[in-house]
Formats: structure tokens, C-alpha cells, sequence
């Protein structure tokens, strides 16, 4: 999907309702909790032009009980996605794990709840230059510029794994500049050589080598294999004081995303179209075509420790963490994901039911 990232509302803006308010407390300060006429919770969240993420797709096919989106802007930046969820600004945000490792080593009281994006040998970000490109090797790259669209996230990440394991020395990578670009312009970026590298994944990546002239130099499948990169977020006084919503958003959520792993994917490309078609956010549909696979290895988005503890300890190499002051549990949980707490079997459809009969 379709996420963010890097990662990923309801079919519009939500509707009027009547609103209620309670107080709660949140980082030392007091912030709201909307709910609608009916008594359900509204989750703040930002989502990603010309895409649906997971829980706008779960509002759609009448996965919550408890919950209603409210989407309030769009964002292609994971740090800032779940930086916005610890300060109150929305109740949930995505991002790489490794940016949320580092905001949780900050001491910022958040917990990931569910995976939602990552890479598999269908989907997956690869690190492309022009064909006529004299970069061949990790060394090449050398006081070269690499365009992605954020850093301290994921593509920074993988890049710079990409280059130790190539042999460069910390300085040498130092040299490596990381160029912030918009996914939606690090094509063009690469074309007109503003940049010397381009990250690009899913639709992007997918249409820019429909256009030709690209070289890959490698990709984050390639160093990992099927792996989930990226979970969603909640403040964890939140999710003290608003329980049932947050199991409520999790299980609606796990529930959509085993739906995109178990139908086909021509089904999945209407769905998503016909949701960005239904919202009216002046958005294009073209790049759902180019959707392939969920690209998230657990069952409805289940966490694993490794998916954790690589960038744990990535951090911890580098010198970015204090050995020892984090381990996976204190990052993660799958208390509410109905595919690891008990409710569906890892091997069940989106309602629980056996896989031949959810195709």
C-alpha cells in the first residue's frame, strides 16, 4: 500500500457531527477527545496524495465499530508523521522503524501498534541512476547526491546500511549527500540532474522505468528480503486512557491489510480507485494501477521483534543509542492485532474465515 512512508480517511472529509469532548491528559497537557454523535471515537490522522493507507481502507469496507477518521492534511514525511501523534497534533502517525526507534530513545512515550508498509520481491524501493551514469559502485558515489524524501527515515537507512556493507568508512559515507525531494519529483529531479541518485518505490518506481533510461544499483529487498520497515503509532497515554478505540482502530486496520493479502490484486486496484474517486480530494488515480502487493510480511500486519531490533541495533552501532537502554517490547505490541492476540488464526481471511473461503 500505499502508505508513507514509507509508508498510508473515509471515502470524504467527515461528515458534520455533532461533538462531544473529554478531557485527557497528554505529554503534561490537556488535549481533547472528540467523539461523534453515536459515541464513536475521531482519530486525527494524515494521509498521502493519490493513495489510501490502510485505515482509510478499513473505514471503507466497515472494518471499525468504535472509530471514525478524520483526515486533516496529507504528508510524505514519516518523522514528522509520528512526531505530529507525540505532541498531540493527531492521535496516530507512521513512520520507519528506525525513526521510531530514535523518537522513543528521545523519550518520547509512544508504542507501535501495527506494521503497515514495507518491501517483497514485488514491492520494494530501489535506488536508481540514469543508464549513462558513471556510477557502477558504493564508491562512486562519493560526493554524489542521493534524493529521497525525507531523511532520518527509511531510504536514509538502507542507503547508508547499503554503503557500509560496500566497504565505505564512516567518513566516506559522511560524504554521501542525502537530498531531500518530493517522491512525486525525484524522477524529474534525476532526469535533469539535480540528483546523481534516485530513490523510488511502488508507483513511482514502477512508472519511471515504464519511461526507461534507469539503472538500478540496488534495493532495500535486496538487502533485507520480505520485511516490514514501517508501523503506525499512538502516544501511550492515549492509549491507556482510550483503550477500546485504539483496539478498535488496530483490529479494523490488521483486518484491511489481510484483505489486500488475500484478494486479488485487480480488486484491491478498484477498491483503492474507487476510494480516492468517492472522497473528493482533487487527487489522480493513475498511480494505483501500478499497486502490486501489500508488502507487509506479517498477517494483518503483525510486529516482530527483528523488525525492531535490526534498527536497535543499527542505531546502537552507529553510536546513536546507548546500548542496552531499549529492547523490542519496549517499542512495540501486538495486543490488539486480532492475528497475533488469539481472535483469528495467522492463517485466516479479514473476517477469520478460512483462506478458501476468502478468495
Amino acid at each position: 500500500m500505499i502508505r508513507p512512508r514509507f509508508a498510508r480517511s473515509v471515502a470524504a472529509a467527515v461528515a458534520f457531527v455533532t461533538l462531544s469532548s473529554l478531557a485527557v491528559a497528554c505529554s503534561g497537557s490537556s488535549d481533547e477527545v472528540v467523539k461523534t454523535a453515536d459515541g464513536k471515537t475521531v482519530l486525527r490522522y494524515e494521509g498521502s496524495t493519490g493513495q489510501v493507507i490502510y485505515p482509510e481502507l478499513a473505514a471503507d469496507l466497515g472494518y471499525f465499530n468504535d472509530v471514525e477518521l478524520n483526515w486533516i492534511g496529507d504528508t510524505t514525511s514519516g518523522p514528522q508523521s509520528i512526531q505530529n501523534a507525540a505532541t498531540g497534533q493527531t492521535e496516530f502517525g507512521g513512520a520507519f522503524n528506525g525513526a521510531v526507534v530514535k523518537l522513543a530513545s528521545a523519550g518520547s512515550p509512544i508504542t507501535s501498534v501495527i506494521g503497515y508498509y514495507g518491501s517483497d520481491k514485488e514491492s520494494f524501493n530501489g535506488y536508481y541512476v540514469l543508464d549513462d551514469s558513471p556510477i557502477k559502485s558504493a564508491k562512486d558515489l562519493i560526493g554524489k547526491k542521493v534524493g529521497m524524501n525525507t531523511l532520518g527515515a527509511h531510504h536514509e537507512f538502507v542507503v547508508r546500511e547499503w554503503l557500509a556493507r560496500q566497504g565505505l568508512t564512516p567518513d566516506e559515507i559522511k560524504q554521501v549527500e542525502l537530498i531531500v525531494v518530493p517522491p512525486v519529483n525525484t524522477e524529474q529531479a534525476l532526469r535533469q540532474g539535480q540528483i546523481d541518485v534516485a530513490t523510488l518505490g511502488s508507483v513511482f518506481r514502477d512508472s519511471a522505468l515504464e519511461r526507461g533510461g534507469l539503472r538500478e544499483l540496488f534495493t532495500d529487498e535486496s538487502l533485507f528480503g520480505s520485511f516490514t520497515y514501517g508501523t503506525l503509532v499512538f502516544r501511550d497515554d492515549y492509549i491507556a486512557q482510550n483503550k477500546e478505540a485504539v483496539a478498535d482502530f488496530v483490529q479494523g486496520t490488521a483486518r484491511a491489510i489481510r484483505w489486500t493479502q488475500t484478494h486479488p490484486r485487480e480488486e484491491v486496484i478498484a477498491k483503492l480507485t474507487s476510494i480516492i474517486n468517492s472522497r473528493g480530494r482533487n487527487e489522480d488515480t493513475k498511480l494505483i494501477s501500478y499497486w502490486k502487493s501489500p508488502g507487509v510480511a506479517g498477517p494483518g500486519g503483525t510486529i516482530t521483534d527483528t523488525e525492531i531490533s535490526t534498527w536497535i541495533d543499527w542505531l546502537t552501532r552507529n553510536g546513536e543509542l546507548e546500548e542496552g537502554k531499549l529492547k523490542p517490547s519496549d517499542i512495540y505490541t501486538n495486543e490488539f492485532n486480532p492475528y497475533a492476540n488469539g481472535t483469528y488464526s495467522p492463517d485466516s481471511g479479514a473476517d477469520g474465515q478460512a483462506l478458501e473461503a476468502a478468495k
